[in-house]
């Protein structure tokens, strides 16, 4: 059996996700950069795997998988020692797909995305973009008032999927400690884990990027 090969880019933050849960399930594979500022998700072999053109994709014994949300729920079923990351029990699996349908609709496509697509294409960023930022930190904060991880008592793929997205917010909006101390403490705690380089390189690709562009923002 060959090994999966995940394609995408590290200042992505869904890439940095599934890169974050192969790191934990301790699982090799290969990676092959799609770098989506050059477009290269346009091209004819890259669309024949993936017609929606996005990153990142898995390919796993002739299979294609695109959406990390997805990718990432397939490694643990398949390679995962236990189910700890992606629990069987259905209450539990259910609050981490909140977690997940909340970074992906909320965090990230309605948060991150809609800011950074203003910011690469030299447009001023209204103050409600930043604000959406913020209302994000009180959500996060509010999720982790009773637990140490933001689906519960224990790591899951929700974590990986949100502090890839949450670290790269940063560049936008500050935490401040006082305000949002359940966010913070639980911010540290993923930057212990032994992998969270996985993690840290391409977010900070991502904000050295996001800073190049010198973006303004507007009332």
């Amino acid at each position: 059996m060959g090994k999966p090969t995940l394609y995408g880019l590290d200042g992505s933050p869904p890439v940095r996700a599934v890169k974050l849960t192969l790191a934990a399930l301790q699982l090799p594979y290969d990676y092959t950069v799609v770098n989506t500022l050059k477009m290269d998700q346009f091209s004819e072999e890259y669309l024949k795997k993936n017609p929606q053109h996005t990153v990142p994709m898995l390919e796993d014994e002739g299979a294609c998988i695109w959406d990390s949300h997805a990718i990432m729920a397939y490694l643990v079923g398949k390679y995962g020692k236990d189910d700890s990351l992606y629990p069987q029990d259905l209450l539990k699996r259910a609050v981490v797909d909140q977690r997940l349908h909340f970074e992906g609709g909320v965090v990230f496509a309605s948060a991150l995305r809609s800011i950074a697509t203003l910011v690469f294409h030299s447009k001023p960023v209204p103050k409600e973009r930043i604000e959406a930022i913020v209302e994000v930190y009180d959500f996060m904060e509010a999720f982790l008032q009773d637990h140490s991880y933001i689906a519960g008592d224990q790591l899951t793929i929700a974590d990986f999927s949100l502090i890839s997205s949450i670290s790269s917010a940063l560049v936008y909006v500050d935490i401040e400690a006082v305000k949002y101390p359940k966010l913070s403490a639980w911010i540290k705690r993923l930057e212990q884990l032994p992998y969270y380089g996985e993690n840290a390189k391409g977010a900070e690709q991502y904000a050295a990027f996001i800073r190049s562009k010198n973006y303004t923002v507007i009332d």
